[in-house]
């Protein structure tokens, strides 16, 4: 199974924490996580992956190596993203999805075809 790991944004805590409950009580086990942080760091990325329950079928070990291979890859996504964060204030999170790419393709063709 491959999957795919992005920075989607920065949010408060409060909307994240929001959010992620809605989520929960509304979907099914999609195979998309939204983790958050409050610093952008690798360390602090891996950890918030490892916290997530695992899925089914989900390989922790090629789960967090795609994360690190983000951050090798999108140095300048990261340097925007840090900076974004300190704007922010300590009250927000640094926002990220962790997906299996089948879920992710799923989940884009159900939002085309509900909009067209």
């Amino acid at each position: 199974m491959e999957y795919t790991f992005n920075i989607v944004g920065v949010s408060h805590v409060l909307n994240f924490f929001d959010r992620q409950q809605t989520i929960a009580q509304t979907s099914e086990n999609k195979g998309i996580e939204y983790i958050a942080t409050h610093t952008c760091t690798l360390d602090a990325l891996i950890a918030s992956v490892e916290a997530v329950p695992p899925k089914v079928d989900w390989n922790l070990d090629r789960v967090v190596d795609t994360v690190i291979q983000f951050w090798l890859n999108n140095s300048d996504s990261i340097i925007y993203w840090k900076s974004r964060l300190q704007d922010a204030g300590k009250d927000n999170l640094l926002v990220a999805r962790l997906a299996d790419i089948q879920s992710l393709r799923y989940e884009f063709e159900f939002l085309l075809e509900e909009n067209w």
